[in-house]
């Protein structure tokens, strides 16, 4: 299930043609092609996996629309797509979780999105570290999300919990101790 999931996140946040599919303007994919297009790589996958995928996923990582009929990525998504987020005022503070190896670019540079729509941003330092774990020895930067706000930048948060903004320049943040 692990590897399905992964396969999935991958198909709708970076590249649908490897299931065959195409995604609407607000990153759903229609549940149906969706589970052909992966049956057509040789994964095995129905309906009712893909339920349970999405409602087992411990990073929430998929929605559903109302009636089930569409499927897709909450965050991540490598290509433009309009998630329908609304702006909203951030708590004072978030946290960014990276690896030790990318730290020295975002001194220079501050936290950018890179390939990503957004910058990525977590509640809890907890949840950064984990992020941050997933390419090597974690860092974990405290974001003056509340002077940020304040400054004009805006935030929004996805349907699983993550928020985002566009960027993180320069002297919004520091590098986190316990």
């Amino acid at each position: 299930m692990r590897q399905l999931g992964i396969f999935i996140a991958y198909v709708l946040r970076h590249k649908p043609a490897a299931a065959g599919i195409t995604l609407d303007e607000h990153g759903y994919a229609a549940v149906d092609e969706l589970i052909d297009g992966v049956r057509n790589t040789g994964r095995t996958i129905d309906r009712e996996i893909l339920e349970k995928l999405v409602e087992t996923d411990g990073k929430m990582r998929f929605s559903f629309n109302a009636d089930k009929s569409k499927v897709r990525a909450n965050q991540g998504h490598s290509f433009p797509v309009d998630l329908e987020m609304e702006e909203c005022a951030p708590p004072d503070v978030l946290y960014h979780g990276t690896a030790e190896k990318y730290i020295e670019s975002i001194r220079e540079k501050g936290i950018i999105k890179k390939t990503r729509n957004f910058v990525h941003l977590s509640k809890d330092a907890a949840t950064a570290t984990a992020v941050g774990s997933r390419h090597g020895a974690p860092i974990v930067l405290v974001v003056d999300a509340k002077r940020m706000y304040a400054d004009g930048y805006k935030f929004y948060i996805s349907a699983n919990g993550v928020w985002q903004t566009d960027c993180v320049p320069l002297g919004y943040f520091a590098e986190y101790s316990e």
